[in-house]
């Protein structure tokens, strides 16, 4: 597997390539990154997987600095699962000045996630533009763990007709539920055990639409409920639409259910899609 840090030998390298997936990420690579990276695998014959700590996208407060970075690891892991190339660049290669220019992602980018983490959208669009005229790729996959991420490359893709195909892999998960986040290294050995209730509290939301229920206030109600009393800090658990992800019209079938919540200084997000009768 080959190893990449400059956007010159990326390029270089990448003009003996006819067809390129890219698998963009932050690194501390698992078994979902690695998903995406065999599902990448059958959309191209090359697959290049991006490594690149975006400190545009976090927010004051947030662990840029701590993010845990694990590069000789990744790339063990990487190239186990049929990686091609990794690219791997500095702050300084991607940055060389400030980024002025930035992109501004639509109204939605300011609910949800957003509304907990402003900013962070404009910072993931500008990063994964770049990355997209760097890389050049025919494909790229991306995980439905971050739905509202994946919607929005989506939209982004669309509206600056860009020449790519964005590929949506479903979240990979523990045999107990929990979603597979770099994040649950975090969690001590008490959180691990409580942390898969996320996932159930969203499986009783979609159960109970998918059996005819369309009172969905009352069913966030309840999901948040169950959480707080078990310890948790929600930020939310709503049903919305998969389209928009906005309040679902009346009648709406393609629904889903999203989660946001902390367990001590650890946030976990997760979504399950719904399909209602």
């Amino acid at each position: 597997m080959e190893i990449v840090r400059s956007i010159a030998e990326l390029r270089a390298r990448l003009g003996r390539e006819p067809r390129v997936a890219v698998v963009p990420t932050m690194g501390n690579i698992h078994e979902g990154h690695l998903s995406l990276v065999r599902i990448a695998a059958g959309h191209a014959p090359f697959v290049v997987t991006t490594i690149f700590v975006n400190r545009l996208q976090f927010m004051q407060g947030e662990d840029f600095e701590k993010y845990p970075r694990t590069f000789e690891e990744d790339c063990d892991r990487l190239a186990s699962a049929g990686n091609h190339l990794v690219f791997a660049p500095d702050e300084t290669e991607m940055y060389p000045e400030p980024q002025v220019f930035a992109v501004e992602p639509p109204p939605v980018a300011g609910k949800l996630e957003g509304r907990f983490r402003p900013g962070h959208f404009r910072g993931v669009c500008t990063v994964v533009l770049k990355l997209f005229n760097v890389v050049q790729p025919q494909v790229a996959v991306f995980g439905k763990k971050d739905y509202q991420q994946l919607s929005i490359v989506r939209h982004l893709v669309e509206q600056f007709a860009l020449p790519l195909a964005i590929v949506p892999a479903e979240t990979v998960r523990a045999p107990d539920g929990l979603a597979l986040s770099s994040r649950n290294r975090y969690l001590s050995e008490a959180q691990r055990a409580e942390a898969p209730r996320l996932n159930e509290a969203l499986r009783e939301v979609k159960r109970a639409v998918e059996s005819g229920d369309r009172n969905l206030e009352a069913l966030e109600f309840a999901a948040d409920a169950l959480l707080a009393r078990h310890g948790w800090n929600v930020d939310y658990v709503v049903v919305r639409s998969r389209r928009t992800l906005m309040q679902p019209e009346p009648g709406e079938r393609q629904l889903v259910a999203l989660g946001a919540a902390k367990l001590g200084a650890t946030r976990l997000i997760d979504n399950l899609e719904i399909l209602a009768p």
